[in-house]
């Protein structure tokens, strides 16, 4: 009857559905992928059913009847979404942390980044002739003293002592200046002196030659 006859052709497909499980397996070995991979044509069970070697599964899916489905997207979006949240500094409070801060953000690191950021200006300044070898050696080991707490108090304390040495060289100018212009005006004076004793000395024995004649 044609009730038998549905159920029998079921029973064959069943069957056939439950025999592709070896052409699952070749397929998802020809195509390099994994089994969940691997699309069998519902329609054509019967002919993958007869694919029993490799071969075979590379004309099927050459045909189309086998095909290996689209890797499935795992978007990215919402991560960056919360990443640029992260930034401005939400989802960051105390029941957000899990580890110490020293863990989170090491005060090594950020001391290496400090002396690292230090000693680049110093280098830089010292290339560029703006401080000379002796105070680039005291600034560095100011630096390794934890003196300076950021790159804006070492340029600030560089300008001070420049300017501080700056006028300190304009004050020993101004005194040598001062000394050597003293220095010359004793030494005129003695010239001046001189040649007055020289002149008298030379009206007195004047006045003897006249006395004896």
């Amino acid at each position: 009857s044609d009730c038998e006859q549905a159920f029998f052709n079921l029973h064959i497909e069943v069957a056939a559905m439950s025999t592709l499980r070896l052409q699952k397996r070749l397929a998802s070995a020809v195509m390099k992928c994994g089994k969940n991979k691997v699309w069998l044509d519902p329609n054509e069970t019967n002919e993958i059913a007869n694919a029993n070697s490799r071969q075979n599964i590379r004309k099927l899916i050459k045909d189309g009847l086998i095909i290996r489905k689209p890797v499935v997207i795992h978007s990215r979006w919402r991560v960056r979404r919360n990443a640029i949240a992260r930034r401005k500094g939400r989802h960051t409070g105390t029941g957000k942390r899990k580890g110490t801060a020293n863990a989170r953000m090491p005060t090594k690191v950020l001391w290496m980044r400090r002396q690292r950021v230090l000693r680049r200006l110093l280098k830089k300044y010292r290339e560029s002739k703006k401080i000379d070898k002796h105070l680039y050696h005291a600034l560095y080991l100011k630096c390794k003293g934890n003196v300076f707490k950021n790159k804006r108090t070492l340029m600030e304390h560089i300008h001070k002592k420049k300017a501080d040495q700056a006028r300190s060289k304009q004050l020993s100018d101004q005194a040598d200046a001062r000394r050597h212009k003293v220095r010359e005006a004793r030494r005129r004076r003695e010239e001046r002196l001189n040649q007055k004793k020289e002149e008298l000395r030379q009206t007195y024995a004047k006045e003897e030659e006249a006395t004896k004649k």
